[in-house]
């Protein structure tokens, strides 16, 4: 059998050089490309078409759950296992509606890795015990809209309702409004337990 081909996508080069001394002990595993960005992912994907594609989800321009929508627009049948360390039920949920096929933290052991590059190269899905249990606590219609996530991420940065509607170009009053639906959907009291539970869920990202 011919070698599972592998793109690794993550912009820490020492990430990078670790995952891929990893895959340099295999016989069954080849690593033929690695990206540090989205934009690089997407050209090197077309250019190398690798078997499987290791995704992480923080990424310089645009993010990795963006990165795989683009490259499966083109190609519905690439596969991905996303390696993060992020661990929230929406960051699962997003990357599993992308189109990625395996979901797992970057502390897991060597074993699991290979075994969810097998499994996801044959056609499965990989999702180990806690990202399961994650994927399955998230709570229906409770994700944010683009607008919503772009005042909670101002309201994190400590901004005020007049200063966000600045910013965003929106009045003040529709800030409000934002801010009431983003805490209904949060089931949240105030400002502050909405910055910390969106930051938990991997909602928003600072």
């Amino acid at each position: 059998m011919p070698a599972i081909r592998i793109l690794i996508v993550d912009d820490h080069p020492i990430v990078l050089v670790g995952i891929g001394a990893l895959f340099a002990s295999s016989k069954e595993m080849n690593v033929v490309a690695q990206a540090r960005n989205g934009e690089e992912a997407v050209i090197l994907h077309f250019q190398r078409q690798p078997d499987v594609t290791l995704m992480d989800l923080r990424l310089p321009g645009i993010n990795g759950v963006e990165a795989i929508r683009r490259i499966r627009n083109q190609s519905p049948r690439a596969r991905f296992i996303v390696l993060t360390t992020y661990d929230g039920d929406e960051d699962i949920y997003q990357a599993m509606e992308a189109g990625a096929s395996g979901y797992l933290i970057k502390d897991m052991p060597q074993e699991i890795l290979f075994d969810a590059v097998r499994r996801v190269h044959a056609g499965g899905r990989y999702l180990p015990s806690p990202v399961s249990k994650t994927l399955a606590s998230r709570a229906p219609d409770s994700s944010l809209s683009r607008r919503e996530c772009d005042v909670l991420r101002l309201v994190a940065q400590g901004r005020s309702n007049q200063e966000i509607a600045g910013d965003l170009g929106i009045t003040e009053g529709t800030v409000k409004c934002h801010v009431s639906v983003i805490l209904n959907r949060l089931s949240v009291r105030d400002r502050t337990q909405a910055v910390v539970t969106a930051l938990q869920r991997g909602l928003i990202h600072i």
